[in-house]
């Protein structure tokens, strides 16, 4: 991928970000800032919401929306302006960058952008990829790119799994972020608690997944994927010594590397359908070679790289959005 052109769109981009509070943001870490810096740099003009700020009337969508201005400073990253009520139909452009968990609220959220998409406002990522694409289920579409995988609710379909293999990953379809996350060997006795806490006794769904030995070496690698191509790098996760995950969420470290060719390949399989789908920011994590997630909600990473390897990852998010909008 090249460095970010200069833009090429006439009039300032308007652009609304739907985002957790923006007080409460890591600002060294956060994506969506490092999104807006990179939108405010061309000029563009940013506005901002939260999800409790969306809502339909009559079938149009409306936000009470506050001007905002962002600036790169770990202390002193944001001014918003008075609030106002505006229809997002209004705008160009719609980040969604709301956080999971994915649950009802989300999904309403997402009925409310898809109204705005029907008015000809690109949303980022598509709603209808956000409602289909559950980051973890999603991987079935790719067996080709992933590791034994069971998505069940049958607790002894689950015994028999970490019977075949001996060791296993299970974790909820709903987390983020590493949580309830367990790793689990044959003959551990909290398999019944862990299985039957997952499935709620058998009654939701739960995945579980081949344990991938090489993350302990090498890390939960994201890849972030761009309109359907890899950003130049990778951030691997490397678990802490205490701790089987790989997020920085729970701990682990970011280290920057290059990709290599099967990564090359894994995004050569998914990158395509993403694109036709409209999801134009997506991370793959990867462990030894295998997509263990395809995370379309908000996939982050981008300022981690960013300062290892002096990128501007979200300025070429911003050439995909003046494609999409040409």
């Amino acid at each position: 991928m090249s460095t970010p052109r200069p833009s090429t769109v006439s009039q300032p981009v308007r652009v609304v970000v739907v985002m957790d509070p923006i007080s409460e943001i890591k600002p060294a870490k956060d994506t969506t800032l490092a999104m807006l810096l990179a939108a405010q740099q061309r000029g563009w003009e940013l506005w901002y919401a939260e999800q409790r700020d969306l809502w339909l009337r009559d079938g149009v969508p409306l936000a009470r929306l506050a001007p905002l201005k962002v600036k790169n400073d770990l202390e002193d990253w944001y001014q918003l302006g008075e609030s106002q009520v505006r229809g997002l139909s209004e705008f160009d452009v719609i980040l969604m960058r709301k956080d999971p968990p994915f649950d009802m609220e989300y999904i309403y959220t997402t009925y409310i952008l898809e109204r705005a998409e029907e008015a000809g406002v690109l949303v980022v990522n598509r709603p209808q990829g956000l409602r289909d694409m559950n980051e973890k289920v999603y991987t079935a579409w790719f067996p080709q790119c992933c590791a034994p995988t069971l998505i069940t609710r049958d607790m002894a379909d689950m015994h028999a799994f970490l019977k075949e293999h001996g060791r296993i990953v299970c974790k909820p379809l709903y987390g983020m972020g590493g949580r309830s996350i367990f790793v689990l060997e044959q003959h551990d006795k909290n398999a019944n608690v862990i299985f039957e806490t997952m499935t709620e006794y058998g009654t939701r769904y739960a995945i579980v997944q081949k344990y991938l030995p090489e993350i302990v070496e090498s890390g939960d690698s994201r890849i972030l994927v761009i309109d359907g191509e890899p950003a130049p790098y990778a951030l691997a996760r490397i678990p802490s010594a205490t701790d089987n995950r790989g997020n920085l969420a729970a701990g682990a470290k970011g280290v920057g590397r290059e990709l290599n060719d099967r990564d090359r390949w894994l995004v050569g399989q998914i990158g395509p359908e993403l694109r036709r789908r409209g999801m134009l920011f997506v991370g793959l994590d990867v462990i030894g070679g295998f997509v263990t997630e395809i995370n379309v909600t908000s996939p982050t990473g981008v300022r981690e790289l960013d300062k290892q390897f002096g990128t501007q990852i979200a300025g070429l998010l911003m050439d995909a959005i003046e494609k999409r909008l040409q």
